[in-house]
């Protein structure tokens, strides 16, 4: 399959305080996971696509609680935002099969899990569309990031390996499918996610919502008993 077109200048200029601590914030973290990683973009997706499937699941519980509180309608958010931290958790899924994360950067990912889970859990109470804001700067990062991975590929610095089997089920990927082809799909949901999230951050704001890049197909997980049904 061709991963859909996405546009890699697609970037929300900072306006009013909210979105610029969202920004700061954002680079702070980019900073962060530079120094950290330097370019084991393997390694990188394997620690923060742990970090990157907790707003998702954060954004619908709170909304779920809101919706039945309030017994109104959730516009389509609840499951939008499970979906994002499901597909989130496949990329985790594929990655782990890839670079095979050592014990230290386990040890990282637990710390890093609780910490941001707390910290995005009270961000999302206090402004959920600051708490959007940061997820769609998050993943306008994680498309320059994984842009980057391509190159490092493309240009030899990074083995273009088969791809796993899990990905290749879920996203529909032909039998010889290479690393390049999951980094290409893996960015495309990246730049859906990048999307949808400052869409929903402008929905609250009150400003235009703006159009989000497609979304791959991918195949929808279902739990062993339903599939043994």
């Amino acid at each position: 399959m061709n991963a859909p077109f996405i546009d890699l200048s697609v970037h929300h200029r900072p306006k009013g305080l909210s979105d610029r601590i969202a920004y700061g914030f954002t680079k702070a973290l980019r900073w962060t996971a530079d120094t950290f990683f330097a370019e084991r973009y393997g390694h990188r997706a394997v620690v923060l696509e742990t970090v990157a499937a907790v707003p998702g699941m954060v954004g619908a519980t709170i909304n779920h609680l809101h919706c039945l509180r309030r017994m109104c309608d959730d516009k389509g958010w609840i499951r939008t935002l499970m979906d994002e931290a499901e597909n989130e958790r496949m990329h985790l899924m594929t990655f782990i099969e890839i670079s095979h994360p050592t014990l230290f950067e386990r040890a990282v990912i637990i710390g890093v899990q609780w910490v941001f889970y707390c910290f995005f859990f009270a961000l999302y109470l206090i402004s959920s569309k600051t708490a959007h804001r940061v997820v769609g700067y998050f993943e306008e990062e994680a498309v320059i990031s994984y842009t980057h991975y391509l190159r490092e590929i493309d240009e030899g610095r990074s083995e273009n390996v088969p791809a796993p089997q899990l990905a290749k089920d879920y996203w529909g990927l032909p039998e010889d499918a290479r690393l390049r082809d999951v980094v290409l799909v893996v960015r495309a949901d990246e730049a859906h996610h990048r999307d949808v999230n400052h869409g929903f951050a402008n929905e609250l704001a009150g400003l235009p919502e703006a159009h989000a890049a497609p979304c791959p197909p991918h195949q929808e997980l279902q739990p062993k008993w339903k599939q043994a049904a």
